[in-house]
């Protein structure tokens, strides 16, 4: 018997489905089939209960359009498809030395040939030791001296005897020589690119890094930016990297993490003793919020005007960096924030307040169960950040809601300890992070529903950097309309991982 289909009937002579478009006149509809439901939409889910198998979803659209009926409910085929794609990634193992096992970004400049100016990519690994390496992405000049770095399929994992066939990602190379030494670990690496839109004649988007040292027990960390606006006139190499890159203000504290405000050109490090910003062109420093608590995340709003702090007690705080009319005081002003309950110990009035000192909302003041690991911020709502903290715990939270709690939540992340980083994809439809179960994991922004949970690495994955379109095409971020794209893809559906085995690049089809 062929399966029901909402709005459709079956012609046993013809042996196909036609849409039902009303009564046939002179007769009346049985309301028994105008009302019945489709009685299997589970036949839509896959062996893992969580995606629709695509030959089926492609199915059902050609019948039902791009509304589906599934066991969930009714979903949005675009939505269900882009799903399906992502939880079934492949990913590769770059044969690398163990050198990355800190910080870790992407970042792409121009370089000037005889035949006309290309824009290549370079990928920057910090390591706890202090040194700073770069690898090139795809194919480079005859003069190129370096090592070759081949990708091998570690996901998934073929069966004996079953041919498949992968398209394999960009070869990456690793120049010879020294590697650059910084002055003590390389805490933070962030590049302008998520927030710039600006490029050159010829195509080539303008990027900076911002690099910053964790300090030692001797002296505090350090501010670098690394330009590669103008473009270069050979293949990256170790001495035009020292030579686009310079110093730009010391602390005398330890330097956590950064973020990047490329519009404004300015940087704001989280530290021992609270958050500063830092001018990137003259390197000004200005305390903006004052704490006893380690700031260990940071992430600015879309716009540059205001930054999230995350603290090691768990505290997210909202802070206005921008500077005070004249005639007003830049003192910083004093605030005591309430403990959640489940920070509250004992009946010493300690343990229920903690202070802070800068321009901060205090009632935006949110509470997660343990340290602050990673916050991101999204921009197709400026209200929206994502969070995740050191008991595992992931969260999408709302400003205008923030008395409520989390808005969504993220099921299945393990971290006791670890600062590893969340990765959201530039369509920003989905998080990923890795676990100190060294299992890397996928979900669902909108729905919190997870799509992978899979190892592929011994060591834990803590770094995900998307890779950016080559050239920004359309709206702002590089995104394009949905007449430009069947399924308004113009993201990138490839990410680059780090571990302290290597680096690994994933890829959904």
């Amino acid at each position: 018997m062929p399966q029901e289909l909402p709005g459709f009937y079956f012609d046993t002579e013809k042996n196909r489905y036609f849409p039902i478009k009303g009564p046939i006149p002179g007769t009346s509809r049985s309301r028994s089939t105008a009302q019945k439901p489709n009685p299997k939409p589970t036949q839509v889910i896959n062996s893992h209960g969580t995606r629709a198998r695509t030959s089926k979803l492609l199915q059902v659209r050609e019948l039902s359009g791009n509304v589906l009926s599934l066991k969930k409910g009714k979903c949005n085929f675009k939505e269900e498809f882009q799903k399906r794609l992502a939880s079934q990634p492949t990913v590769w193992k770059y044969q690398t030395e163990k050198i990355s096992d800190g910080a870790f970004e992407q970042i792409r400049l121009g370089v000037n040939t005889p035949e006309g100016q290309y824009e290549t990519e370079l990928l920057l690994t910090g390591s706890v030791t202090g040194y700073l390496s770069f690898f090139e992405v795809g194919k480079v000049g005859q003069d190129y001296n370096g090592v070759k770095c081949i990708p091998k399929k570690v996901w998934p994992l073929i069966k004996e005897n079953k041919e498949v066939s992968y398209k394999a990602p960009d070869i990456i190379w690793k120049r010879d020589g020294p590697v650059i030494r910084m002055s003590s670990s390389v805490s933070c690496i962030k590049s302008s690119a998520k927030h710039s839109t600006c490029t050159t004649d010829n195509g080539v988007n303008l990027q900076r890094a911002l690099i910053t040292t964790l300090g030692s027990e001797t002296s505090g960390g350090s501010v670098y930016v690394l330009n590669f606006v103008n473009p270069v006139d050979s293949n990256p190499s170790t001495s035009i990297i020292r030579q686009r890159m310079h110093e730009v203000a010391s602390f005398n504290c330890t330097i956590w993490t950064a973020d990047y405000n490329s519009i404004a050109n300015q940087a704001v490090i989280g530290t021992n003793l609270g958050a500063a910003v830092v001018n990137l062109e003259t390197g000004r420093q200005s305390w903006v919020f004052r704490s006893k608590s380690d700031v260990l995340a940071q992430q600015f709003y879309p716009l540059g005007n205001v930054v999230l702090c995350g603290l090691r007690n768990g505290a997210i705080v909202t802070v206005d960096i921008r500077e005070r009319p004249e005639g007003v005081s830049n003192r910083l002003v004093r605030h005591r924030i309430p403990y959640s309950p489940l920070h509250r110990t004992g009946q010493n009035s300690k343990n229920q307040w903690f202070e802070l000192k800068g321009n901060i909302c205090p009632s935006r003041t949110v509470f997660m169960p343990s340290s602050i690991s990673s916050l991101v911020s999204l921009h197709f709502d400026d209200q929206y950040f994502l969070a995740s903290s050191m008991d595992g715990s992931v969260k999408l939270y709302d400003h205008r809601l923030i008395k409520r709690g989390p808005i969504q939540s993220y099921e299945g992340h393990v971290n006791s300890h670890t600062r590893i980083q969340l990765g959201v994809d530039p369509s920003e439809r989905f998080v990923m992070s890795g676990g100190e179960d060294c299992n890397l994991r996928i979900w669902s922004i909108k729905s919190g529903e997870q799509l992978f949970d899979d190892k592929f690495s011994n060591s834990i994955p803590s770094n995900v950097c998307w890779r950016r379109p080559e050239r920004f095409v359309g709206t702002q971020y590089g995104r394009q309309s949905d007449e430009d794209s069947e399924f308004g893809q113009s993201y990138s559906s490839d990410a680059w991982i780090r571990t302290q085995e290597g680096l690994f690049h994933m890829h959904w089809y």
